[in-house]
């Protein structure tokens, strides 16, 4: 399965991401804390030569003020946020906050990865898709 897909934008970045979050995943499995496996992905981007930034500070505005400070946990290349998770099961706040963070960094593209499930979880996300990503994000909420 070629996780390259030429329609999408960033396609190249966001598939070595996710081979890299697999590779971790088949090597450490499922049951750490999320910061193990942002190290160990840490790892993976140097072996195969991405550049990023770990812990990225933003500012959140209220309008114009400046009313504090968030950090995701990667931004990939200066063009992808990365946002890691290692729950059992990926919650609606999780896709909000991914959206969220992907609209105040101000980037197109943006990925939410789980390393709790068995199963490695992954989902990109666009601000072209916000609006139908929130939606998605209401109406989990509004049927559980």
């Amino acid at each position: 399965m070629s996780l390259v897909k030429e329609k999408y934008k960033h396609s190249e970045i966001t598939g070595t991401i996710i081979g890299c979050a697999m590779k971790v995943h088949s090597k450490l499995g499922n049951g750490f804390q999320e910061v193990i496996y942002q190290r160990a992905l840490a790892l993976e981007f140097g072996n195969t030569g991405l550049s990023y930034a770990r812990e990225l500070e933003i500012p959140i505005y209220y309008g114009d003020t400046d009313i504090g400070t968030r950090r995701v946990d990667f931004l990939v290349e200066d063009k992808v946020m990365l946002e890691l998770k290692a729950v059992t099961k990926l919650e609606p706040a999780h896709f909000a906050q991914t959206i969220n963070y992907l609209e105040a960094y101000k980037l197109e593209i943006g990925l939410l990865i789980n390393f709790g499930s068995t199963s490695l979880q992954f989902r990109r996300y666009t601000i072209e898709k916000k609006l139908e990503a929130l939606k998605k994000v209401i109406h989990d909420l509004r049927n559980p």
